[in-house]
């Protein structure tokens, strides 16, 4: 799929099939994740794929709008240093930004569907994590749908 056709075909899927995503698709899913952009290169990032059903219902609570977690195929958690000030956690919020619309066009490249969400309970996201708590969390979760192609409208 050519770039632009991935970012025109692109949309938050919350419906998912049960059908699994192919190491070789989530290692290039992650991968471009990797290969976001971040300031001064410094990608303070580390994503941990979750793929266990009870770990992705456990995740579908952290936010109201998360419930379509607990069906994903997989989850892919973004997670990041707090930040020492503002600016710092203003700069490291964008990286993941970056990263997580990275991760959601690969996946629509390979014709996934996915959909982030947001983490409202980081406390209960690190502990479903095992990460500590100088961690903030995000999320984007993916299973194998067709994504829809959205009408030319502005």
């Amino acid at each position: 799929m050519e770039t632009w056709d991935a970012l025109r075909a692109r949309r938050n899927v919350r419906s998912y099939t049960d059908q699994p995503i192919a190491p070789s698709d989530l290692d290039r899913i992650v991968e471009a994740g990797w290969r976001a952009p971040s300031s001064s290169n410094e990608q303070r990032w580390e994503f941990v794929v979750c793929r266990e059903r009870a770990q992705l219902e456990a995740l579908s609570k952290i936010w109201r709008g998360a419930g379509h977690v607990a069906t994903s195929a997989t989850t892919i958690a973004l997670v990041a240093p707090f930040g020492d000030d503002e600016r710092q956690r203003a700069s490291i919020e964008y990286d993941l930004g970056q990263a997580t619309m990275a991760i959601m066009l690969a996946a629509a490249d390979l014709g996934i569907g996915s959909g982030h969400a947001a983490v409202g309970d980081q406390e209960l996201a690190r502990e479903i994590l095992a990460f500590p708590t100088a961690f903030v969390v995000r999320g984007s979760s993916r299973s194998a749908t067709q994504p829809t192609t959205r009408c030319d409208r502005w």
